[in-house]
């Protein structure tokens, strides 16, 4: 599966599902290989019903190892569940891959579970909620034997990252089968760059830079509530402004920039050090910052720069790059798919003259293959868990975000030990209750403050 388009999103290939939903179709009529179920199909339960949710279903379903079909769904927002469900029904109206009806379409903060109970072991759950979520999920898929799909960040704070890797433990004593959407690690263009690196072609990596600096990213710059919704539910609805939710636009969307480039790298940063600022905030509610600038070191010194910038009408970048002590190398163009990932003879990034190797275009598409992997490993029963690499990723995004909000370095240690739980008895959230998050005194949000604020990311 190819994707042409730069800056193609897992919502970019939505658009142009139903094309390929006829292939998926024929295909699935192929000699499965062996799975656990007695019918030999695959069931899948989609667990948050954005976006990315959609997406993911719509690449499940796209596999083609063997049968497979989406049969229940959950959301806390019936709108959400319900686009979600004409958009996939839509796309495999011909496959007929869709087999959701009412009984199994479930709206609340236990609807996951009722959505996994549809499930037998073997079969998959997406994890498509905001990620403050994505243990309490995790949890009750270890328990009923079901391997997972979940999208990333995985964690937002030291504590749940702790609960993460645990709770995985237990997810490996059961060999289930677990995916995280980091899915430029399934690139094939940037594997083959990191085999390149990892060979010695642009020597030592002495520097990485890495950018995403465009206009306000998702639901980031958030407005005042209105009054026909409850606290938690706008917070929820509009997540990525809200760090106990997502992690803030931070975490949410740089952790691919920043993964991408530890892989080239293979290893994680030790500490980080970071300014950021609050600047065009109008009426904006939320707990972002409009800028990011963070240096992240390795343990034998090398640097990983990472810019941010979420203002309109600044200029715009969206890619990662190394610099080796011989070469260097474009890691990711524009977005994340297609990398067009390059190696340069110097330091002079871009010049024809000096292009020494570049991924044949056009790439497979890296959303598509990394659940092709996932359900290949399902069905031939081979170990598969991103769970820990997904933790570690999660962390180190973390702990530059920290160190941003507070004004001090923050180490990988000091990240995995801070004790702030954002959102502590998070299991216990219900439909009318009270938000993780309160307003202060005056109205408002409380809000990174470094400097003053120095060992937690907000009071």
């Amino acid at each position: 599966m190819t994707d042409p388009q730069s800056g193609a999103s897992r919502r970019d290939f939505l658009k142009t599902g139903g094309a390929v939903a006829t292939v998926a179709a024929l295909a699935q009529t192929a000699a499965p290989l062996v799975h656990a179920g007695e019918d030999n199909t695959i069931q899948v339960a989609l667990i948050g019903c954005g976006g990315r949710g959609t997406g993911a279903a719509e690449n499940a379903l796209l596999t083609t190892s063997g049968p497979i079909k989406l049969v229940a769904m959950a959301d806390v927002f019936e709108d959400k569940l319900n686009d979600s469900f004409a958009q996939l029904d839509k796309t495999f109206s011909e496959s007929k891959q869709v087999d959701v009806p009412g009984e199994r379409k479930f709206i609340g903060f236990d609807a996951y579970r009722k959505a996994i109970d549809c499930l037998k072991p073997g079969d998959v759950a997406i994890f498509a909620t905001p990620p403050a979520f994505r243990w309490v999920n995790y949890a009750y898929a270890i328990e009923k034997g079901v391997n997972v799909f979940m999208e990333k960040p995985v964690t937002v704070d030291g504590p749940t990252s702790k609960r993460m890797l645990e709770l995985n433990e237990k997810a490996l004593a059961k060999n289930l089968k677990v995916g995280v959407g980091l899915m430029c690690r399934h690139c094939k263009a940037r594997q083959e760059l990191f085999d390149r690196i990892q060979g010695g072609e642009i020597g030592d990596i002495i520097a990485l830079r890495a950018y995403r600096q465009t206009g306000p990213v998702g639901s980031a710059n958030v407005p005042p509530k209105p009054n026909d919704i409850s606290e938690l539910m706008y917070q929820i609805r509009k997540f990525h402004g809200f760090l106990w939710a997502s992690g803030g636009a931070y975490s949410d969307f740089l952790i691919h920039n920043i993964d991408e480039c530890c892989w080239m790298k293979n290893a994680w940063p030790v500490k980080a050090e970071a300014s950021g600022a609050r600047t065009y905030r109008n009426d904006w509610i939320d707990q972002n910052f409009d800028t990011y600038s963070v240096e992240y070191t390795f343990d034998d010194g090398t640097k990983l720069f990472l810019e941010g910038r979420n203002i309109d009408g600044c200029k715009s970048e969206f890619a990662s790059y190394a610099h080796g002590s011989k070469n260097s190398a474009v890691i990711s163009s524009n977005s994340h798919s297609p990398a067009k990932c390059r190696i340069y003879n110097g330091q002079k990034l871009g010049s024809k003259k000096d292009l020494a190797w570049a991924f044949p275009q056009p790439e497979p598409n890296p959303y598509q293959l990394e659940w092709d992997h996932l359900v290949e490993a399902i069905r031939t029963d081979h170990p598969y868990n991103e769970v820990k690499r997904g933790v570690e990723a999660s962390l180190v995004t973390s702990m530059g975000r920290m160190a941003a909000h507070t004004g001090e370095v923050v180490t990988f240690d000091d990240m995995l030990n801070c004790s702030h739980e954002f959102a502590p008895d998070l299991e216990k959230l219900t439909m009318d209750g009270p938000a993780p998050l309160q307003t202060k005194p005056n109205g408002k949000y409380p809000i990174p403050q470094p400097g003053i604020i120095r060992d937690r990311e907000f009071g």
